[in-house]
């Protein structure tokens, strides 16, 4: 009998657990959800860990990739990856053009650019003169 007597009230905790657990389900379930819109993914070059040593350059693993290919009027996003400043300046390192230049950017910032004109661009980070890539903008 006492067997009995200590069965029910857990019987009923799990009951009322329950019950208490459907209801926040419920009420869940109708709260408004706010969704946002999220546009076109734009490209992306990375700035890597270990970018600003020397040992970098002038490979291609400063900029990944340091080489890309993109359309007229499709943004380029740049994100900084490594633990110190960089920049993402247009031209070369001894002649700059100043189409664009990021300033400097912190690490995990990003920096994004539209060119609005097909052709070849050349880019440089204006710390570390080895660190180069090139942008070719296609129609």
């Amino acid at each position: 009998m006492n067997k009995k007597i200590a069965i029910i009230p857990i019987v009923v905790i799990i009951v009322i657990i329950g019950a208490a657990s459907q209801m926040n389900i419920e009420e869940s379930q109708t709260e408004a959800v706010e969704i946002e819109n999220v546009e076109k993914t734009e490209a992306l070059i990375t700035i890597p860990v270990k970018a600003a040593r020397p040992a970098c350059g002038p490979h291609p693993e400063c900029y990944i990739p340091s080489y890309y290919i993109t359309k007229l009027d499709e943004p380029v996003t740049w994100k900084n990856e490594d633990s110190a400043f960089h920049s993402v300046t247009s031209g070369k390192y001894e002649s700059p053009n100043e189409l664009f230049d990021s300033g400097h950017l912190d690490p995990y910032e990003i920096f994004s650019y539209k060119f609005e004109e097909p052709g070849m661009y050349p880019y440089y980070c204006t710390l570390h003169p080895w660190m180069a890539g090139q942008i070719k903008v296609e129609r």
